[in-house]
């Protein structure tokens, strides 16, 4: 396992600043935040591309992923906060289209770069569609992102989280197996998964050699609040083990949004935390 820490930390900063920030940490990759101000597919062109490649070459980083979890950047002005809209599962088509599209954009990034994975989510139950209705729509979408997915050559990573239409390992495993697609997997936040009370063992295990990417944070009495690992309540030892054991070999991706005022102090306490476990 190699450790990865997100651009969504350095939102105080251009994408360039931002990855040479992380490469100064010690990190060995970089996941790249799909909004702005960092890399959302609508503003980006072929010399910015050829930019971000590279920086990425000159400090020697790997990408662990593209993060195209939400699109807030589509409105103008955006919204104070996240709305995870246009979403997939919008009971609107030609939102979902909206959403489609900057996602296989995202996809033609993460192809361009060498980039493993994108990850995205589901979007939020909305009034008037029942969720099992939105998760139908979710999937529809996903079946259309996968078949570019395919061209590109990039895996596609659902990321669940409680509140989302898909908040469980059993929901996107079944979201998985309806899709049909071999690049469908999962970009496991286990802060998320302890939320929902999934043991780390069996959630793990379920979900061996379909997780593309790990979302790494510590969360302290039950609040969805990003915190350095350490500073919270989650069992990492039973977490990385458990990674361990199904030979996962993917990156795990420090996700401290939530500290944009000092993502250097967080990301140097993260690191040195984490490689005492790996």
């Amino acid at each position: 396992m190699q450790l990865a820490y997100s651009t969504n930390a350095f939102t105080q900063y251009n994408l360039i600043t931002a990855i040479s920030k992380i490469a100064e940490l010690g990190y060995n990759g970089v996941e790249i935040l799909c909004e702005k101000p960092h890399w959302y597919p609508d503003d980006v062109g072929q010399k910015n591309i050829d930019v971000v490649a590279d920086t990425l070459a000159e400090f020697n980083l790997k990408v662990s992923n593209l993060n195209a979890n939400t699109a807030n950047s589509y409105f103008n002005p955006a919204p104070p906060e996240n709305v995870f809209e246009p979403s997939l599962s919008n009971k609107i088509a030609s939102v979902r289209k909206a959403r489609e599209d900057i996602v296989i954009k995202a996809l033609k990034l993460a192809h361009k770069i060498n980039a493993p994975c994108i990850s995205l989510t589901s979007g939020q139950p909305t009034p008037g569609c029942l969720p099992e209705k939105a998760t139908d729509y979710f999937v529809e979408s996903l079946k259309k992102i996968c078949d570019y997915a395919h061209q590109y050559g990039v895996r596609v990573g659902i990321e669940y989280e409680p509140g989302l239409i898909v908040e469980r390992a059993t929901e996107v495993i079944d979201v998985i197996d309806r899709v049909g697609s071999d690049l469908l997997g999962v970009n496991l936040d286990i802060g998320h998964s302890y939320l929902s009370n999934e043991p780390p063992e069996e959630t793990i295990n379920s979900l061996a050699g379909r997780i593309w990417n790990v979302h790494i944070e510590d969360i302290k009495n039950m609040k969805h609040f990003h915190l350095p690992p350490g500073d919270g309540d989650m069992p990492f030892d039973r977490y990385i083990n458990s990674f361990k054991k199904i030979d996962y070999q993917g990156f795990l991706t420090v996700e401290l949004y939530s500290f944009p005022d000092q993502p250097m102090e967080v990301g140097k306490q993260s690191i040195d935390y984490l490689k005492q476990l790996v």
